[in-house]
């Protein structure tokens, strides 16, 4: 199905891109994978081209406002190149809008610049360890300190992306008793992860995404001086929820784009491999699986397509991100699954891209809201 949202100024940079991609990820992928994590240079190539600073303002050294559009063509390109990006989309596409939309003008000049050439990663430290999708049962505290210079924090957190590559941390820490409202009290915080009493825990075995390191943190009497609380104090909650339509829209274009790559990989095999004397795209259950594949992804792209424009204007409602989630991350694991099958047993070796496709895709049902907290939020809406 043709798409409508991209256009020349587009097409240019998916190229450009694509050839970064061949020419800096797709060689080292193999080793970075192994290692868990992208060195840290990564990210300084990925700022020279310009890529960590979307709507970075030109003061700060950033692009300007940008369109969505652009992250969008990263990830389906990385998909299709048979790669990941590590922990790029947390830092440029998930955790900078905090600072973006959240960051006094002090704040900006110290943090921007970092941010948009690459010196700065970022990362989010919201989950702990058995609060899950509750955000309102966190129980990391932030005390302000007795000269009223610094707040301190202690407490922990878990499943968090780029922990160990990060350089700031934005933190979410209860800084006053919430009383009945139990989303109140919660504030955000810019960690140094060099500072004293900030520690990266264990690194999490994944099942997939073995490329995006993924640890538990430790906070212990973590000074974070009062000029680094991002926001207004207590009003963490909200800001919250004010940035989660954008990352649920994040993960599925993510799906989409994974969707198309399996399609891709399993039309090459099924040409390529033959059994019983001829190809096995040339069977017609191979035609019939492709052709679903095909049906379920035009249905979830042209979904996502239409959400991406609504995030450009500002209109991308916290329930249009939970239906594109819900439906494109689910479609994401069909479409993947059906493509492994047509491998048959090379589908299961971890050799082809399949089988990392189809690791990597399972946990886009649960973070950023599992499927059944964007079910939730759809019923809601339905309501009377």
């Amino acid at each position: 199905m043709k798409r409508t949202i991209f256009d020349d100024q587009h097409d240019a940079f998916r190229e450009v891109f694509r050839a970064f991609l061949h020419k800096e990820v797709v060689p080292e992928f193999a080793k970075w994978e192994e290692q868990g994590y992208a060195p840290r240079e990564f990210y300084r190539k990925l700022g020279e081209l310009g890529v960590m600073g979307f709507d970075i303002p030109e003061e700060y050294g950033g692009a300007g406002p940008t369109s969505y559009r652009y992250l969008m063509i990263i990830g389906e390109e990385a998909a299709l190149a048979g790669v990941s990006l590590g922990n790029y989309h947390a830092s440029a596409g998930i955790v900078l809008p905090y600072l973006l939309t959240l960051a006094n003008e002090d704040q900006k000049k110290r943090w921007l610049p970092d941010c948009a050439s690459g010196q700065a990663v970022l990362a989010v430290a919201m989950t702990e360890p058995g609060t899950g999708s509750d955000l309102a049962a966190i129980r990391t505290t932030a005390k302000l300190s007795d000269d009223g210079e610094s707040y301190i924090l202690n407490g922990a957190k878990t499943f968090i992306t780029n922990a160990s590559q990060a350089t700031h941390m934005v933190a979410v820490a209860r800084t006053d008793d919430p009383g009945e409202n139990r989303r109140g009290g919660l504030s955000l915080f810019v960690v140094d992860t060099e500072s004293a009493g900030f520690e990266v825990g264990r690194r999490l075995d994944k099942i997939g995404l073995k490329f995006s390191d993924t640890c538990e943190v430790s906070f212990t009497n973590v000074r974070v001086p009062v000029t680094d609380v991002l926001g207004e104090e207590g009003a963490a909650f909200s800001y919250l929820g004010q940035n989660l339509p954008r990352e649920r829209l994040a993960m599925a274009a993510g799906g989409c784009a994974t969707a198309a790559a399996a399609i891709a990989h399993a039309v090459s095999y099924t040409s390529d491999r033959r059994v019983f004397g001829k190809p096995v795209a040339d069977f017609q259950n191979t035609k019939f699986v492709l052709a679903e594949c095909a049906t379920d992804l035009a249905a979830g792209q042209t979904m996502v397509d239409h959400a991406v424009a609504l995030e450009d204007t500002g209109e991308l409602s916290a329930v249009d991100a939970a239906i594109c989630k819900l439906f494109c991350t689910e479609m994401a694991g069909r479409v993947i699954d059906k493509c492994l099958q047509l491998h048959g047993g090379y589908g299961y070796i971890l050799e082809y891209p399949i089988a990392r496709l189809y690791a990597d895709t399972r946990v886009s049902r649960i973070y950023g809201g599992t499927s059944e907290v964007m079910k939730t939020i759809i019923a809601k809406s339905l309501s009377r």
